[in-house]
């Protein structure tokens, strides 16, 4: 062994398998005075090692881009027409088209029928459902926050609740007569069930360690009230308010049975007389666009009080 082996064998020792040649090995680079450094080139079977395949594994995915939900509400929408249309033209049922529904809502436009029919319904959805959400949300607080209030009225909930709104209907004729009362009072009566077992139970759900935490940093019962459990039953009062709603609509057809002159209720039912499918669907129609852009509305209510809430 000559006097320059010893230190290419250590140089050699040091070397990882797979890198290039140092020290005295390598080329000079052209032009300069000394030896060059030769960069070494990645060796492809050291990238397949377990390492460095575990750290390739442990890199997140880039998250998948999310489709708008507008466009895949159009969508939908577009599709809905479509089969709605193709089942209309194999004359499954007698089924209208969406061009001859079309086609008589704007009949139904240009004379005023169908603007008069939506504004009366309109009208009594509003006032049953304003007047049974408002009191479902005072006694669904009561009863939660009150264990005497619940222990009182929560039986007569219950019973009530197993009692559909429309078989009440005779009952309301009786009582009030053949006007617009016993038509809201039915409505109300669907909202106000719907929201009230809700609300209780938002209430009643209030995380116990919250509240405590609110007294022990001197809160009263009202800011404890006010800053805690209004919003943390938010969430749970907005859910029912918006099952209220769809009961509140599915009720004014059966409402408007009672001697009214004007309403979608009324005019479907007066429709079905002359077997009249087109004027029928404009009312179905109606009430299910009107019921979305409520229901929409209250949704967005939802988003905006409720923004601490983790949502996926």
């Amino acid at each position: 062994m000559t006097a320059g082996q010893p230190r290419k064998a250590v140089a050699d020792a040091g070397r990882i398998p797979g890198d290039a040649p140092r020290g005295p090995a390598a080329a000079d680079a052209p032009g300069s005075g000394g030896p060059a450094v030769a960069l070494a080139k990645p060796d492809p079977a050291a990238l397949d090692r377990p390492g460095v395949a575990a750290t390739r594994a442990a890199r997140p995915a880039r998250p998948a881009r999310r489709v708008p939900a507008p466009l895949l509400n159009a969508v939908s929408l577009a599709a809905g027409v479509g089969v709605w249309a193709l089942l209309a033209a194999h004359g499954v049922g007698g089924l209208p088209g969406p061009a001859a529904v079309a086609r008589r809502a704007e009949q139904m436009l240009r004379d005023g029928t169908l603007e008069g029919d939506m504004l009366a319904s309109l009208r009594r959805v509003l006032a049953g459902f304003v007047l049974g959400s408002v009191l479902a949300v005072v006694v669904g607080f009561l009863m939660g926050w009150y264990p005497v209030v619940r222990a009182l009225c929560e039986p007569y909930v219950q019973f009530f609740r197993t009692i559909p709104p429309l078989a009440l209907i005779p009952v309301a004729v009786v009582l009030m007569g053949i006007g617009e009362t016993p038509k809201i009072f039915v409505i109300f009566l669907a909202a106000f069930l719907s929201t009230v077992v809700a609300t209780l139970q938002g209430v009643v759900g209030v995380d116990r360690t919250l509240i405590n935490a609110a007294r022990v940093l001197g809160a009263r019962d009202f800011a404890v009230f006010l800053r805690v459990v209004i919003p943390a039953a938010a969430p749970f009062i907005l859910v029912g308010m918006r099952i209220g709603l769809g009961s509140a609509w599915a009720t004014v057809v059966a409402a408007e049975l009672i001697a009214a002159q004007e309403g979608l209720g009324f005019r479907m039912q007066h429709a079905e007389t002359y077997y009249d499918l087109d004027t029928i669907f404009v009312g179905l129609v109606a009430i299910g666009v009107l019921g979305l852009v409520m229901d929409r509305l209250l949704l967005l209510a939802e988003n905006r009080l409720t923004r601490w809430q983790e949502r996926r």
